[in-house]
């Protein structure tokens, strides 16, 4: 997972909707794109929803298929240059019983009404200490790599509405949808309201849906698997740097 400074007012577009689970074709990419083009970005990101204040870190546990995973969320000091804008960057370190296995830098930036965008990625699998694989890494403004949002200012005004997280053809594809806003949930690092339920899903893995919790102030506080697959990750402790 987002995880600030003042920013230009944009429009953002989004045209025909189609429905969940559908597979991607040429018709539906633009239509499902948010309209960065019209974007003014800036350097930070974060809303309610998705606080990526430097120094920010989360700290998550639990099983996916059967195997015990953790997972580390730290905001990093550091920025990374993506479209000529300082883009906010996040570590994501995953770890299962024999050690790391996934190492990743997301990028993401912010427009003015309070948008977060998610404008690239660095991942690399891991096995045995080596890294075995960069695949689904990608860049917003490279190759045709297109950015996504990935936490909408309101997401209220937009549940039921498919829309990408991020866009590289055959590699990075992730969809979402704004399931509902208002939900009590407890997870081992305490009970929170408020809550907004964000599906995801993606086109070059079909069948699979995930949930993802996300509590005002804090960010994601539970991942579950809601179809092909079995996996609940919960947020044991966090701490949001003001």
């Amino acid at each position: 997972m987002t995880r600030r400074i003042a920013l230009i007012l944009v429009t953002l577009a989004l045209g025909a909707v189609s429905a969940c689970g559908d597979s991607t074709t040429d018709t539906t990419i633009p239509a499902l794109l948010p309209d960065a083009g019209a974007a003014a970005f800036a350097a930070g990101a974060g809303n309610e929803y998705w606080p990526m204040t430097v120094g920010s870190r989360w700290v998550y546990e639990g099983e996916d298929e059967g195997e015990f995973e953790h997972i580390e969320v730290t905001v990093e000091t550091d920025r990374r240059a993506v479209m000529g804008i300082e883009a906010v960057v996040v570590r994501d370190i995953v770890t299962l019983e024999d050690g790391i296995v996934e190492d990743t830098y997301d990028w993401y930036l912010q427009d003015g009404d309070g948008n977060v965008w998610y404008v690239g990625e660095d991942s690399k699998e891991i096995e045995d200490g080596e890294v075995v694989s960069t695949e689904g890494s990608w860049e917003a403004g490279v190759d045709g790599a297109e950015p996504g949002i990935m936490m909408w200012a309101d997401p209220a005004a937009h549940v039921g509405e498919p829309y990408f997280q991020e866009f590289y053809a055959g590699e990075a594809e992730d969809k979402a949808e704004i399931v509902r806003v208002g939900d009590t949930v407890t997870v081992a690092a305490g009970t929170f309201e408020n809550v907004l339920v964000v599906r995801e899903w993606n086109p070059l893995e079909p069948g699979v849906f995930e949930l993802k919790y996300y509590a005002p102030g804090v960010g994601v506080i539970l991942e579950e698997i809601e179809e092909g697959g079995e996996a609940r990750i919960e947020l044991i402790e966090y701490s949001v740097a003001g």
